[in-house]
């Protein structure tokens, strides 16, 4: 194995790609049409890639995935960072699912939502 990349199926694609490049600087590296919208993209910030696809274009690419897919949940990332603090600002205004706490296993960490529905935690090492 060389390296491991999640697909995110959701709704739109759209409504979350301002997330990852605005707030927290990652790149889009690709995008796939589908009808009208974008129905797969590639994100990345230097050695993290997360790719987005819509459920319409998961249901007419690989149907038996679309239909798998229709009964899962939401993934939720967890992403190890240096620090929380840079990331505060970058996050003001979205979501908080879990406000910012230290746990008894020494991270100090916060998850959000992403405008598209993907749970993020951010996570780091406090050094206890």
């Amino acid at each position: 194995m060389k390296k491991l990349t999640p697909i995110l199926i959701v709704d739109e694609i759209e409504p979350c790609l301002s997330f990852w490049t605005e707030r927290l600087g990652f790149e889009v590296t690709v995008t796939v049409p589908h009808e009208e919208r974008i129905g797969f993209a590639i994100l990345q910030k230097e050695a993290v890639e997360i790719m987005y696809q819509s459920r319409a274009s998961v249901a007419a690419d690989v149907p038996t995935v679309g239909e798998a897919a229709a009964s899962w949940g939401n993934p939720v990332l967890f992403i190890e960072v240096d620090a929380i603090d840079p990331l505060e600002e970058a996050l003001d205004g979205v979501e908080v699912l879990v406000p910012r706490r230290t746990t008894f296993y020494g991270m100090d960490e916060v998850f959000v939502r992403a405008p598209c529905g993907t749970v993020v935690g951010f996570a780091a090492h406090t050094g206890v």
